[in-house]
């Protein structure tokens, strides 16, 4: 299986593709980008295997990550989905699915990552059995946890991952 196009009022969510390796790279490096996310900067070579890793979730599980463009520029604008990464992590997550999104920083405050993430758990509410959604924010993230609270999640425990306080959220399907 492939990502479907999804088709927002502002935005198209569409598969990753090998040419969106240098927007996606770019975004990957982006220092204010992943000070909240991954804490370092992704190198090319990361992101090549992240978008891989994209492509290969929608072939195994059928579903995953949707890159994010603007429908009047076609600018990218980043990327949202939903996974199941087998994350080491107390209190396990189970068989929820892990939602997550992230937004270039020229893109960011138009309100992109909740019409974006709404739009992909709108389908994945249609088309996954899943009884939740998860998704893992880092307590300093004020932004996405906007969008989190946007997009119905609610917090339900806190705890580390790799050395970092982080804070788990869920979502029941609509």
């Amino acid at each position: 299986m492939t990502a479907p196009v999804l088709i927002t009022p502002r935005l198209r969510l569409r598969g990753h593709a090998a040419a969106d390796l240098d927007a996606t790279a770019a975004l990957w490096a982006d220092e204010r980008v992943v000070g909240s996310i991954t804490g370092r900067p992704s190198s090319r070579e990361e992101t090549w295997a992240r978008l891989l890793r994209y492509a290969g979730l929608w072939a195994v599980l059928g579903f995953g990550y949707w890159l994010v463009e603007d429908r009047e520029s076609n600018a990218f604008v980043g990327e949202v989905g939903v996974a199941d990464f087998k994350r080491d992590l107390e209190p396990p997550l189970g068989d929820a699915l892990e939602a997550g999104w992230v937004i270039h920083p020229g893109a960011q405050g138009r309100g992109f990552a909740t019409e974006a993430m709404l739009a992909a758990l709108a389908w994945v509410d249609r088309h996954v059995d899943a009884r939740r959604a998860v998704c893992m924010i880092s307590p300093d993230n004020a932004a996405s946890f906007g969008v989190a609270h946007k997009c119905g999640f609610v917090e339900y425990a806190r705890t580390t991952y790799k050395g970092e306080p982080t804070v788990l959220l869920e979502r029941r399907p609509a």
